[in-house]
């Protein structure tokens, strides 16, 4: 990780010379332009050549002094060229239109695409924690956050983290070294998951009940009538086993942890194995809600059976005498206003 911003190069300052006098040959003759002066400046640092009456020489002396103090010029056959590498912008200054009709340039022109290059600096906390938490290679193993004014690196892995370029002072950007150690909670949330994991298959060894053991894929079978013909298989989807095999939930080591995403992949691991046995115990519980049924009809059938057999072999003596001797009674009264009756419809009849 660099400490300092990267450098910024400059962006060259260009003046292009457009309709002037070829000044791309050799030698051309610039005798016309005797005593007039041509002048660079970038603010800072500034160039000049008076132009003499020879005719042979003043390109090559035109080009040599202007190329000073960082300026670059060169002859085209549209006229003069001007720049400056390190992108400060360049002001031409002319003293007679003759000088402009031949270099291609105006007096006062000003080249405007120069920007000035930087070199790289100190990079603030704010800077370093953005470039920290940026990388890609330490992703959900390292945490870069700024306490107060100063860098905290948090180390997220539980394996230790070696700093190069650190000092006795903090970080220098010397080839000495600093450790970090691992990240202890979450190695022992590792040991915490694998005793959990052997819990889990502990419980599905022991829930065992008069030899069958529904966790290990048994299956019981009840029957509801005397034929047998009314029965409910009850067990595990496929016959599986429930136990963390089955589950998808295997071991996992202190490295395991050592990244955020390792430890989403196992969360989802373990919701989609909480998922399941949500599943197979909502499957048990709809056939312990058959099985209550039909309890409770049994004991209603049974209660109901019971009562009409405690009426016949309970009831009492005394009684059922007198319902007897009543239901006599009144038989023989019935009996006797019939023949009562049928005496009295035929004595009419007897006094012929």
């Amino acid at each position: 990780m660099d400490l300092n911003t990267a450098d910024v190069a400059a962006t060259p300052a260009t003046l292009t010379g457009a309709g002037g006098t070829d000044l791309s040959v050799a030698d051309p003759d610039l005798s016309a332009l005797t005593g007039e002066t041509l002048t660079l400046s970038d603010g800072t640092n500034t160039v000049s050549y008076t132009f003499t009456g020879s005719a042979t020489g003043q390109k090559a002396a035109l080009e040599s002094a202007l190329s000073a103090s960082g300026f670059t010029t060169a002859g085209t056959a549209g006229g003069l060229d001007v720049s400056r590498a390190d992108g400060a912008n360049v002001t031409v200054t002319t003293t007679n239109a003759s000088v402009d009709a031949v270099i291609g340039l105006a007096n006062n022109d000003v080249s405007v695409d120069g920007v000035a290059g930087t070199t790289g600096a100190v990079k603030t906390v704010d800077e370093l924690v953005t470039a920290i938490n940026a990388d890609s290679s330490l992703a959900g193993a390292v945490r870069a956050s700024n306490d107060n004014g100063k860098l905290r690196i948090e180390n997220q892995s539980t394996q230790d983290l070696t700093v190069t370029g650190t000092g006795t002072g903090g970080i220098d950007g010397s080839a000495g070294t600093s450790t970090i150690g691992g990240n202890s909670v979450r190695a022992d949330l590792a040991t915490q998951f694998n005793e959990l994991r052997d819990q889990l298959d502990k419980i599905s060894d022991d829930a065992s009940f008069n030899g069958t053991n529904l966790l290990r894929g048994d299956n019981l079978k009840l029957t509801f009538n005397e034929t047998s013909t009314s029965t409910i298989d009850i067990q595990t989807k496929n016959g599986e086993t429930v136990n963390s095999a089955t589950l998808g939930i295997s071991d996992i080591t202190a490295v395991d942890l050592d990244s955020d995403v390792n430890i989403d992949v196992l969360v989802a691991q373990v919701k989609e194995a909480l998922n399941d046995v949500r599943s197979q115990s909502s499957a048990f519980g709809s056939n312990l809600s058959i099985v209550e049924n039909r309890q409770e009809f049994t004991k209603k059938m049974m209660n109901t059976l019971q009562t009409g057999a405690d009426n016949l072999v309970l009831a009492d003596g005394n009684e059922e005498a007198a319902n007897m001797l009543a239901l006599q009674t009144r038989q023989q009264l019935s009996s006797t206003a019939l023949s009562l009756a049928s005496q009295a419809d035929q004595a009419p009849l007897q006094l012929f």
